[in-house]
Formats: structure tokens, sequence, C-alpha cells
């Protein structure tokens, strides 16, 4: 079994040396698997060991142990294709989805996402048309899939189910308010204002702090 352990741009190398090379024809949750065992349109299959994080996407081409090119190729699948009448709409969507993490393919007037029920019904409340489709699906760069990582190697699925199950949780029990207030004097000199502090505790002041204090 061939091992690939290197990706490269294709446009570094010409048409003729990927004119006879297999294909690696993925969907983008396969791709964003750093390490896994793949069957190539020839029928071959061969392992791949790409750095952590990394994240296959189509117009590179993998580099075999033994020099040989293998063409990545992002496979059609199920995706939300979100659209608008007014671009404000589409960037509010834009942004709501932006908050939860959610990989997002970004284009000049639509959005695609995987399917998720639970963000169809939130994206329809926003005013913007959202209808299933099955296309390649290529999201942005991101925190996903070569971003940000703390010692361990999380696979995208990983990452996406735990930033989803996150989101719902926060939705379903958050429900805070705060009531904060200030009472702020006017200020006749830098650093001078007049809080109301109660302490429980000793709290040391410099003579420059232009602080009154009431202590219980």
């Amino acid at each position: 079994m061939r091992t690939v352990t290197k990706k490269i741009k294709a446009s570094s190398l010409s048409r003729a040396l990927l004119k006879n090379s297999p294909q690696l024809i993925l969907p983008f949750h396969e791709r964003s698997k750093s390490r896994l065992k793949a069957t190539l349109s020839s029928g071959e299959e061969i392992a791949i060991s790409l750095p952590r994080g990394s994240v296959m996407r189509a117009g590179e081409v993998l580099v075999a142990d033994d020099g040989r090119f293998v063409e990545i190729i992002s496979a059609s699948e199920d995706v939300l294709r979100v659209t608008a009448k007014r671009q404000h709409d589409l960037l509010r969507a834009a942004y709501h989805l932006g908050n939860r993490h959610i990989p997002v393919e970004v284009g000049p007037d639509y959005l695609h996402l995987e399917v998720d029920p639970v963000l169809a019904d939130m994206l329809r409340q926003i005013g913007v048309e959202v209808a299933q489709a099955s296309m390649p699906f290529e999201p942005e760069h991101g925190a996903y899939g070569g971003g940000h990582k703390h010692g361990h190697d999380a696979t995208f699925a990983e990452d996406y189910a735990l930033a989803q199950s996150a989101y719902r949780a926060h939705d379903d029990k958050h429900d805070h308010k705060h009531d904060h207030q200030h009472d702020h004097a006017a200020h006749s000199q830098p650093r001078q204002c007049d809080h109301e502090h109660k302490h429980e505790e000793g709290h040391v002041h410099s003579a420059s702090c232009g602080h009154h204090h009431h202590h219980r």
C-alpha cells in the first residue's frame, strides 16, 4: 500500500503530469482528516498521513512515497445553500454562523454549510432563504481543520460535534440577566471618580486613588 505524507498545489505541476494520475474523490468531512485509508478512482488503496490539522482541498495534489501523484477532487455532498434578497441579511446569516464556529463556504451571493435542521431553522428566522442541494463543499479556512489545536490530534468531526453540542446546550439553558449599575460623578481631574464600594476584607489604596469608600 502506498503512503502519502505530503501535498502540494496542483498549479505547481503541469497538466501532463496529472493526466494519468488517479484521483482521490472525497466529501469535506473525509478530506478534513489528516490520517485515513482511502480508495482512489483506480481502485487502489492508499494510506494518508499528513501533518496534524491538514485539510485536503480541490486544487491540491498528494505526493506518494514512490513519487507518484494523486489529484484531490471534492465530491458532491448534501449542503444547505443560503441566499437572500438583501445582502445585509446574508451578512447577518454569516455573522450568526461564525459565532457558532460553523464551517461555511462563502460565495459572492450565497453561503454553503453542512445540512443541519437546527441551523436551517435559525437561518430562516433571520429572513434568508435556505434550500438543500448536492455539490462540492469547500468552506473557508478557519479554526477547524488546521487552526487552533491544544496538544491533541482532534479530527474535524470531533471539533464540529463539540461545537454543535456546545451551542445547543448554551441555547437551551442560557437565560441570564445581568444588571450592573455604576454611578459616576463628574470628573474634574483624571482618575477621579466617586464609587461606593462594600468590602468584606481590608482594601489598600494609594494616596492617588481618588476614590471615596464606605466600608462595612
